[in-house]
C-alpha cells in the first residue's frame, strides 16, 4: 500500500496516480503523518510534495526528511499545477464573494482574483480538496473553492472559471519516500538529495561546502538554508545535486563533505523525472576517476 499527503482529490493524489501504482492508496492529513506512516511500516512508501516552482521548497517535507529515523527518496514526480474556481451548481461567477483554498493555491491565483473578483474574500485553510468538500456543503458560508478539476468534479461542483493560475507554467515536484535500503540503480539521469550541517559558523564556510561540488564537476539543482531548530542562527543546507551516489564524482563529493562538515544526511539518489542527463566536464567521468586511482596505485607500487 502506498500513502500520500491527502485528502483524495489533491494534487498529491493526482501525482500518485501518474505512477500507475496498483492497489490501495491511503491518504494522511499532514506531511509529517504521511512520512511517519512509512517509518512505522503502515505503508510501503508515500508521496509528498517537496518543491514548487513558484513557492519554493515545502518546509514540512524538507525538515522531516532530515530527522531520525531517516527515510530515502526513491523517485520524483513533476506535475503541472493548474487551478480552477469551483462553486455549487447554479452559482454565477459574479456572485462569488467568499472563497476558500489552501495557502499555496491562494498565492498562485492572487493576481487573477484581484483582477476578476476584487471584492471576494479568500480564506486559507486545509487543502484544495478539503476546500472543494467544504463548498459542496449547501450550508457552507463559502461560495467557491480554488482547487484542481479532479477535486471539483469529485464533490459535484461546477467550474465557473478555468486556468486561473497567475503563472501557467507552475510545476510542483513530489517525491516517493520509503525506508532506507539499497539505492535505486543509476540511470545516467539522476539526482541526489542531501542535508548538510556545517561544522562551525565562520566566514567562508558555505564556500568550502560548495567547493566540494565545484571541484568534482557536480551541478546543484537546488540549495536552501533551513533552521536546525536548536538555536537562533544555526542553519543546515538542503541540497539537490545532479548525479548518483554510485557514480565516482558524487561519491567523492559526499566524502569531501563528510570530512569538513559536522554531519551529512543522505536522503537518496533517484531518477530525475525530466530524464535530463548532466553535462559531465573533463576529468569528472567515472573512467577518469578509475584511471587516476589506478595511476596512484601504480605509484604506491
Amino acid at each position: 500500500m502506498l500513502g500520500y499527503f491527502g485528502p483524495a482529490g489533491t494534487f498529491t493524489h493526482q501525482a500518485l496516480l501518474t505512477l500507475g501504482a496498483d492497489g490501495d492508496h491511503k491518504p494522511f492529513p499532514s506531511v509529517v503523518a504521511t512520512l511517519n506512516a512509512v517509518r512505522s511500516g503502515e505503508v510501503e512508501a508515500a508521496l509528498v510534495p517537496i518543491e514548487n516552482s513558484l513557492e519554493g521548497g515545502v518546509s514540512a517535507t524538507l525538515d522531516n526528511l532530515a530527522t531520525e529515523p531517516l527515510l530515502r527518496i526513491v523517485r520524483e514526480v513533476l506535475l503541472p499545477v493548474q487551478f480552477g474556481l469551483f462553486a455549487r451548481p447554479g452559482t454565477p461567477l459574479q456572485d462569488v464573494r467568499q472563497i476558500v483554498t489552501h495557502p499555496h493555491a491562494a498565492a498562485q491565483v492572487r493576481l487573477w482574483l484581484a483582477a476578476n473578483l476584487p471584492e471576494a474574500v479568500v480564506t486559507e485553510q486545509g487543502s484544495t480538496a478539503g476546500a472543494a468538500a467544504e463548498v459542496s456543503n449547501p450550508e457552507s458560508r463559502f461560495d467557491a473553492a480554488v482547487c484542481a478539476r479532479v477535486a471539483g468534479e469529485m464533490y459535484g461542483l461546477e467550474e465557473v472559471a478555468s486556468e486561473i493560475a497567475d503563472n501557467s507554467s507552475a510545476v510542483t515536484r513530489f517525491v516517493l519516500v520509503s525506508l532506507p535500503g539499497r539505492a535505486v540503480p543509476p540511470t545516467g539521469a539522476d539526482k541526489t538529495t542531501l542535508v548538510v550541517y556545517p561544522e562551525i559558523d565562520r566566514p567562508g564556510g558555505l564556500l568550502d561546502l560548495l567547493e566540494q561540488f565545484v571541484a568534482r564537476g557536480v551541478n546543484l539543482t537546488r540549495i536552501e538554508s533551513r533552521p536546525t531548530k536548536t538555536s537562533l542562527g544555526q542553519y543546515c543546507f538542503s541540497i539537490d545535486a545532479e548525479g548518483h551516489i554510485d557514480e565516482e564524482r558524487m561519491a567523492e563529493t559526499l566524502m569531501g563533505l563528510k570530512r569538513i562538515c559536522r554531519d551529512v544526511v543522505f536522503v537518496g539518489s533517484y531518477p530525475r523525472a525530466d530524464l535530463t542527463a548532466p553535462t559531465i566536464g573533463p576529468g569528472a567521468a567515472d573512467e577518469d576517476y578509475r584511471e587516476a586511482r589506478a595511476w596512484l596505485e601504480s605509484l604506491r607500487g
